[in-house]
Order: structure tokens, then C-alpha cells, then sequence
């Protein structure tokens, strides 16, 4: 299939176009699934620096981009690995002073990024009150309720400099399809000054249309789209492929020392030059191994009057 847009743009372009040097990025908006890889890995070939990474539960991405000395600041509820715990390159960082950890509670950052999407200066909440996450994160201050003196949480609102959203279809527009989970996604695309949407797929707007309830993104908010065909490996895209484990405890015993991560990350990704080496690297015979193996597709669904 055909479809072309000034939208529709390399991987390594959308980085280079709208990934500054000190941005604040923001990234694995959908928790443990349809976390952007691919995206992360062409910026730390692109030797991006000083970045500010936005997420809830980071994962894996934000510790890998942190032992590639890509990042000086994250704002995160959680950072490490999904299958084994912790993230070594993410507490050598914080241990040697490299790195400025501002904590967030999932749903802090979550309202962060609903306020930016709402155009507010921040978001209010009760489920802060009495943690230290308050004491240590200068985004969040206690406030009272102007109607009833209530005391209340303020959250600052964020709008990272870009979103980078992984999804399972889009069209040339960034019309984008998500289903299964997909967290904050959705408020992080509205909040961020621009969007990189990845998708699985590139489809003819009349698949976006035939299933306007599925169009979480709509286009008008998107600046570029990728087509990156398993762009979100090892992590889970619902229909497509699931979790790779496996993937996830070989870089836990493999960074567990700074001279192996740094091999693990010359194995992975500086001597790839893009995802297609990638997932040659990965092979068939897992790539088989870890797609749907028992569908369950969803009933159509009639849209007319």
C-alpha cells in the first residue's frame, strides 16, 4: 500500500526534526505495553542529549536511554524492569549523582499531563496529602479549596516539548487507532507541543473512519507518523505481539555491570542502524514465537442511522 503525506516520515527524521537537545519527552504513556523502543533507540543513535523523560512506569526504554547518558532529569512514578525489578543503569545514575529523579505518583503524573491537555496551570487532588512524595517534588504543593477550606494537593501541569506514542494503526494523517490498554496516552498526546505517532500499521483513512471510536489521537494533534512495523519490542501491542520476558531478564543479567551494559547496548543498538537490522537481530523463529496465537477478535460494529 501507497500512502504518502509530508507526515509520513523515517524514523530517524521524526527524531532528528523534533527531539532537541534538552527537551522534555515524553514517552510509555501506555504503562507496560506499546512503549515507543524503536523511538528510543534511533535517539540515543542520534546521541540526543540532556532530556527530560516523562512517563509513569518508565520500563525498561528510560533505562536504557539513561545508561546511554541521553538523559539528565526523569519524572516518573517508577523506573526499572517489568520482569525482574530493578533498573541498574537507572540507580547507578541516581547513586552517582548523574541524575535528578523527581518522584510522581502514577496518578500525580497522570493528572499533570490532564491539566496540560486542558490548557490548566495544574490539577487538584486529595491522594497526595500526608506523602513525601510532596516534600521532594517542587511540582506539587499543598492549596486549599477556595469554597470550602479543604486542603488539597496542587499538581503542576506538564506539556512535555513532544509525545512519542506508539499505536497499532494510523493514517497518512495521525488519525490513530488504540485499543487494549493504553494508560495516559490519550493526555499525553493532547498535552505535549508536538506528536510522534509510531504505528504498526499505515491504513487508508477509511479504516480510521469506519471505527471512529477507536480514533483515540486524532491527526490534527500529530506532527509526524512512523510506520515501524514491532517498533514497541520486547514490550506487548495488543493484536499483534506479546511481552517478550525473555528479552527483558537477558538485559537485567547483562547490565547488571556497566561494562556489559555497555556492550549489551553496542549489541542492541549503536551497531544497528535501524529497526529492520533490529528485529534480523531478533529473528523469525522468536518474532513467530511471540505473536497472537489464539485471536479474539472484536464483532463489527454498525455506525449508521
Amino acid at each position: 500500500m501507497s500512502i504518502k503525506t509530508d507526515k509520513v516520515i523515517p524514523l530517524a527524521e521524526a527524531v532528528d526534526r523534533y527531539v532537541r537537545d534538552g527537551s522534555q519527552v515524553a514517552l510509555g504513556l501506555a504503562l507496560e505495553n506499546l512503549i515507543p523502543f524503536a523511538a528510543g533507540h534511533e535517539i540515543i543513535r542520534c546521541k540526543k542529549k540532556n532530556l527530560t523523560l516523562i512517563g509513569p512506569i518508565s520500563d525498561i526504554l528510560f533505562d536504557q536511554m539513561i545508561g546511554a547518558e541521553a538523559v539528565s532529569r526523569v519524572m516518573a512514578a517508577w523506573v526499572g524492569n517489568v520482569s525482574t525489578g530493578i533498573g541498574y543503569q537507572f540507580r547507578r545514575a541516581v547513586e552517582a549523582g548523574k541524575l535528578e529523579m523527581i518522584d510522581y505518583s502514577n496518578f500525580a503524573l497522570s493528572l499533570a499531563l490532564q491539566a496540560g491537555a486542558d490548557g490548566l496551570p495544574c490539577a487538584l487532588t486529595m491522594s497526595l496529602l500526608g506523602t513525601d512524595i510532596m516534600a521532594r517534588n517542587p511540582n506539587i504543593t499543598e492549596t486549599e479549596c477556595p469554597f470550602t477550606g479543604q486542603k488539597l494537593a496542587a499538581v503542576r501541569a506538564l506539556r512535555p516539548d513532544v509525545a512519542i506514542i506508539h499505536v497499532q494503526r494510523a493514517d497518512k494523517e495521525g488519525n490513530s487507532h488504540l485499543w487494549g490498554p493504553y494508560g495516559v496516552a490519550v493526555e499525553g498526546a493532547k498535552a505535549a507541543r508536538r506528536v510522534i505517532v509510531v504505528c504498526e500499521e499505515l491504513v487508508l483513512p477509511e479504516v480510521i473512519r469506519a471505527d471512529p471510536n477507536r480514533c483515540l489521537i486524532p491527526g490534527f494533534l500529530v506532527d509526524a507518523v512512523v510506520v515501524e512495523p514491532w517498533g514497541a519490542h520486547p514490550a506487548a501491542v495488543q493484536g499483534f505481539y506479546g511481552h517478550d520476558d525473555a528479552y527483558y531478564v537477558d538485559y537485567a543479567r547483562r547490565t547488571r555491570a556497566p561494562k556489559e551494559a555497555l556492550a549489551w547496548q553496542s549489541d542492541w543498538i549503536d551497531q544497528i542502524q535501524d529497526r529492520g537490522e533490529y528485529l534480523k537481530l531478533l529473528g523469525p523463529e522468536r518474532m513467530q514465537d511471540l505473536m497472537v496465537s489464539r485471536p479474539s477478535p472484536a464483532p463489527a460494529v454498525e455506525f449508521g442511522w
